[in-house]
């Protein structure tokens, strides 16, 4: 696998986001209170909310605009029909890590 370093955990807020941009399009990355850190497509399906900006609750991410609710170990939402694209993420050494390879692989639509 390819892993970018995309900088420290403590970058990112607790119980928070940080919005990276990517040549096909921005990636939200979010830390839980946990810890636990978690990469999807920034861009709500709904009504294109930036999910960066939106309320990280558990292994979840409310959307700021509609309240839509999203698991970020699935992208799927809760009881809506749709889905945010995933990315893996590691946490090593207190460096957060993306894999490289599905941010290429991902489609520019």
């Amino acid at each position: 696998m390819n892993w970018i370093d995309i900088g420290a955990l403590e970058d990112i807020p607790l119980r928070g986001a940080r919005r990276i941009k990517t040549a096909l399009g921005c990636v939200a990355v979010f830390r839980t209170g946990a810890d636990e850190i978690f990469a999807a497509s920034d861009s709500c399906p709904h009504r294109g909310g930036p999910l960066s900006e939106g309320i990280v609750h558990g292994q979840s991410v409310t959307c700021p605009l509609h309240n839509w609710v999203f698991d970020l170990n699935t992208g799927q939402a809760q009881g809506e029909d749709g889905r945010l694209d995933i990315f893996p993420v590691r946490i090593e050494r207190g460096r957060v890590l993306i894999e490289g390879a599905r941010l290429t692989a991902r489609s520019a639509a």
